[in-house]
């Protein structure tokens, strides 16, 4: 009796915890989609703030089966939890298994949605917003490299670019110095046409699209091991609930 509760209430604390998460997200994203301006980007491959909703969206419905079967007993919820659970780790060893085979074209995919993003850097606000993270957090710039930034029209190395920002990169690219305390939004101005071993002293020369790359493999696994916790903490639970209705 006593394992069954404490199998049970692991498995709420867990799916409660995701649960939450869940509806974070589809918060975040609500908002944000609420609250910018209508702009070009309109679909969930180029936007953050659907991307945010549908991730959101499938986290909170499979948790909630998880949470309140677990902690009502709901037959039917835990095995619909099980199942999707189920559904959702052949899917992503189906992933693996397809990004594995398919690995250029999804590689060239990838980077075509990323060249995308550049050329509508400056569209919305959003976009800019996400692609600015991505560079400060991976400390990159550009898919391949910093030059990748001509595709934009603001960032456009060419003597005909009336642009301010011509043969430039946006300041995430930028090397943050730690004794920085003002961020020097003008520090990507011109590096388009400095040679990289001067360039890498102030911007990131080396591409994104490696890095994320890299990032998504590893987080792959992770997301593939916590369906994968969650799922034997289910059987475990299910097996539990068995033997102590024969009891």
């Amino acid at each position: 009796m006593e394992t069954y509760k404490a199998i049970k209430y692991t498995l709420f604390i867990c799916c409660y915890i995701f649960w939450v998460a869940g509806a974070v997200l589809i918060a975040v994203g609500i908002y944000a989609k609420i609250a910018k301006e209508q702009g070009i980007v309109d679909t969930v491959t180029a936007d953050p703030a659907l991307l945010l909703i549908a991730v959101g969206s499938l986290m909170f419905s499979i948790t909630f089966c998880g949470c309140f079967g677990a902690l009502r007993n709901g037959s039917i919820l835990l095995q619909l939890f099980l199942g999707l659970l189920v559904v959702l780790v052949l899917l992503q060893i189906a992933t693996a298994a397809l990004g594995f085979v398919f690995s250029d074209m999804v590689l060239e995919r990838a980077q075509r949605l990323m060249e995308k993003g550049i050329v509508r850097y400056r569209d919305d606000q959003d976009l800019e917003n996400a692609i600015d993270f991505v560079q400060r957090k991976f400390q990159c710039c550009g898919v391949h490299s910093y030059k990748d930034w001509s595709l934009n029209v603001y960032f456009e190395c060419s003597v005909t670019n009336p642009s301010l920002e011509n043969c430039g990169v946006p300041f995430s690219c930028c090397v943050q110095r730690r004794n920085e305390s003002v961020l020097n939004t003008m520090c990507g101005y011109g590096t388009q046409k400095t040679k990289e071993f001067e360039t890498s002293k102030s911007i990131y020369s080396k591409g994104c699209l490696s890095s994320i790359v890299q990032w998504g493999k590893q987080n792959l696994l992770l997301i593939s091991g916590l369906s994968v916790g969650l799922l034997c903490l289910e059987v475990i639970n299910q097996k539990a609930k068995q033997r102590h209705k024969k009891m």
